[in-house]
């Protein structure tokens, strides 16, 4: 039996969702259209919203409706403190951790030369813009204790140091190979309080 081209579409797309593989996909949409097709139509409303309204930040780069993010345009933050992280989802664990009161520079991937991910990749160009504008006076590398999170760490650490900047890195109460999305917001918290000079 052929699969109709509108269910293979459907499969496909999914496939391209981090661990679905293609029996995943195929059980999902086959799923959504025999028991949850209500699901199904706001899942497809919910992410072409999703696509026309969400872009990056002017100025942290992370995911907003607006054209200034709400941290970005917070009065209250310490702009003297930039924290870098790799993902939105690494600056919403920082967030929940309630002990960094700075702003963010999200740089929405790392290094990884093997993949062709280079530093214009991670918008290092726009980091160091912001790192540099007199406000900020220590930048906290938050990147992941993986081998890229430590390579991209030690890359942007060496770059801005070259310019006068002060640079610290996450305390090691990260375990190594970790990612933040996947820490306790305790542990979190402990490697923030703790960080160190790179």
């Amino acid at each position: 039996m052929k699969t109709p081209s509108s269910l293979a579409y459907l499969t496909e797309a999914l496939r391209r969702l981090p661990g679905i593989g293609p029996k995943s996909a195929q059980r999902i949409a086959y799923h959504m259209m025999q028991h949850d097709r209500e699901g199904a139509g706001m899942l497809g409303r919910a992410l072409t919203q999703a696509v026309e309204r969400i872009h990056h930040c002017a100025l942290c780069n992370t995911f907003t409706e607006s054209e200034i993010c709400e941290t970005c345009a917070d009065e209250e933050r310490d702009r003297s403190l930039l924290c870098v992280v790799e993902t939105p989802g690494d600056q919403v664990m920082i967030e929940q951790t309630l002990t960094f009161k700075g702003l963010y520079f999200v740089l929405m991937g790392h290094l990884s030369p093997l993949d062709g991910i280079g530093p214009k990749d991670i918008h290092l160009e726009r980091l160091i813009a912001r790192a540099s504008d007199g406000a900020v006076k220590e930048v906290i590398l938050a990147t992941n204790f993986t081998n890229e999170g430590e390579a991209t760490a030690h890359y942007i650490s060496e770059t801005l140091k070259a310019r006068g900047l002060k640079v610290t890195r996450l305390a090691r109460g990260v375990p190594v190979g970790g990612e933040l999305e996947h820490v306790d917001a305790g542990t979190i918290a402990r490697a923030m309080l703790d960080r160190r000079a790179t």
